[in-house]
């Protein structure tokens, strides 16, 4: 092979490798449920536009200039982001990225990272992110400086024009036909961050929203009356747990300790779906939900609705003299909800004071904060009944460790709660990112194990508990296309309100059923009607 023959097939390798290389930058897909991904030989719209253009502004006004070429690199390296975040959040958190609202996130993501990962790791995370940032400029800078060179050459760039036109030809018949075809197009990433730029638009509009009506408010709360009253929202705590079967069957013994911890102790249980307004994440979406009975789906709607002077369980409860607390052990900065809400009092993070060892991002367990405040407000109980809000913790992603249930209720109160061995195998358990599962598993049957051992611990009290879901646990458990559907349970040794509830459509045991109740909001008015002595037969959950 001479020297030209040998430049000649260098030349034209490279240049459809950089064709490649570009078209699988904006085409790829996520394998699930990682965050890898993998090319299925799809045709990037945006590349064979791209390539026309440069083939007709290269006959017009000649090759880019480098500044040119260092400003389409910088684009395509955002398109390429972009890409990724299309693919992958459904994959890995269950819905697709909203950049209005998830920016906002970063910062408390970034705080809370850094309280919970040690220094090396949060310096690793940085650094790594900005590599693969400067690779993946530098890939798009010589891929299409490659490109740009080829302009150069009047059979290369008519090659490239031509396979690029054909491309966008069949695009074009393909929309047109409405019938997938042979090759297959990637949805453009152009399309994805227009689909962004209009979900600003209706944010920043948001303020001409009107907010729906509150549900009626006005149960005399009379099946319930001296009772205490606990709302356990469970973090994670999803349909999935029960309807995969290797979920369902690795959570079979905790259920039924569990279900023995209810029955035992002389209450009984009824339980439904209810269909959570988040997914795989924003808690507080589903409180506000159920609290407000407002149906709440975006945070601007919860910023708007938390303006408004509305009523919400808490106030119910503390008209009709309960004691209203809040005990968020995953919050440690201020938080202003809890004036919208109405509570009496609140236990944050800080105020519990844990000197035990840490677990999770927030370090508390929940039974360390459950017992705490067991101690501060059930136990003494001065004056009234008490309803009380628990958003739980330590079923939060990644699931490891996990905390070890501890049988003996008043050592979680001291700085040694657990036995060195016990809590040497607590810490061993590491995530394993691409099956998170086998520790979903072992988090759920942490939470019953609280739940459980909270029930026997005060088998002569008169309370009823309401636990549920808020959220399904994020697709890299769920799966992909998982139903948002959540399992809620009503616990009480007061059978006139669980027939009241069995009425609306629950269903006895702590076994769910198909369908689901309702959406989550509309479970606050048959909460309350099932609370309430009425006479009349209960209004069916609007969807």
């Amino acid at each position: 092979m001479d020297q030209d023959v040998r430049a000649r097939w260098i030349r034209r390798t490279t240049l459809a490798a950089a064709v490649v290389l570009l078209d699988v930058s904006l085409t790829f897909h996520n394998i699930w449920p990682t965050p890898a991904i993998k090319w299925t030989g799809e045709i990037s719209v945006e590349l064979a536009i791209g390539i026309v253009a440069l083939v007709v502004a290269s006959r017009w006004f000649g090759p880019p200039s480098r500044a040119a070429l260092a400003w389409l690199s910088a684009i395509w390296t955002g398109l390429v982001i972009g890409r990724y975040a299309d693919v992958t959040a459904p994959a890995l958190y269950g819905r697709q990225v909203n950049l209005f609202w998830d920016l906002r996130n970063v910062s408390a993501v970034a705080s809370m990272l850094a309280r919970a990962a040690p220094v090396w790791l949060s310096l690793l995370i940085v650094v790594t992110a900005a590599l693969v940032l400067f690779l993946l400029y530098k890939m798009a800078r010589w891929a299409l400086g490659r490109i740009s060179g080829a302009m150069a050459d009047t059979r290369e760039r008519q090659v490239l024009g031509l396979l690029a036109a054909l491309a966008l030809t069949l695009f074009v018949v393909q929309a047109w036909s409405g019938f997938p075809g042979v090759p297959g197009f990637a949805v453009p990433v152009t399309q994805t961050y227009g689909h962004q730029v209009r979900l600003v638009r209706d944010a920043l509009s948001a303020d001409s929203k009107s907010i729906a009506s509150s549900p009626p408010m006005d149960s005399d709360l009379a099946l319930v009356k001296g009772a205490d009253v606990f709302l356990f929202f469970v973090e994670s705590y999803g349909a999935v747990s029960y309807e995969r079967p290797a979920f369902a069957k690795g959570l079979a013994a905790s259920r039924a300790a569990f279900d023995a911890a209810i029955h035992d102790t002389h209450r009984d249980v009824v339980s439904a779906y209810v269909e959570s307004p988040t997914f795989g994440g924003n808690s507080w979406l589903a409180h506000i939900s159920l609290l407000s009975g407002i149906e709440v789906r975006d945070r601007d709607t919860n910023a708007l609705l938390m303006t408004k002077k509305r009523d919400t369980l808490a106030t119910v409860f503390g008209r009709h003299g309960y004691r209203t607390v809040a005990l968020m052990p995953g919050t440690w900065q201020s938080w202003p909800e809890g004036v919208f809400y109405g509570f009496d009092d609140i236990y944050g993070g800080e105020r519990l004071a844990y000197n035990g060892p840490q677990f999770g991002w927030w370090d508390i367990s929940d039974q360390f904060a459950l017992a705490k405040v067991d101690a501060l407000e059930v136990s003494r109980k001065a004056s009234g009944p008490l309803f009380m809000f628990f958003p739980t913790i330590s079923t939060h992603i990644p699931f490891t460790p996990t905390p070890p249930y501890q049988p003996d209720w008043p050592r979680m109160l001291t700085d040694e709660p657990y036995d060195e061995t016990v809590l040497e195998r607590a810490y061993d358990q590491q995530p394993d990112w691409l099956n998170l599962g086998p520790s979903y598993v072992n988090a759920m049957a942490y939470a019953y194990a609280v739940l459980g051992g909270y029930l026997r611990q005060h088998a002569d009290r008169d309370f009823v508990a309401i636990v549920i879901g808020d959220h399904q646990p994020p697709a890299v458990v769920s799966g992909e296309g998982a139903p948002w559907d959540v399992p809620v349970h009503v616990i009480s040794s007061r059978k006139a309100l669980l027939d009241r509830l069995q009425a609306h459509g629950f269903r006895a045991g702590l076994t769910p059923a198909r369908p689901s109740l309702s959406r989550m909001h509309a479970l606050l008015p048959v909460l309350l009607d099932a609370f309430g002595n009425h006479e009349s037969p209960p209004v069916a959950a609007a969807r």
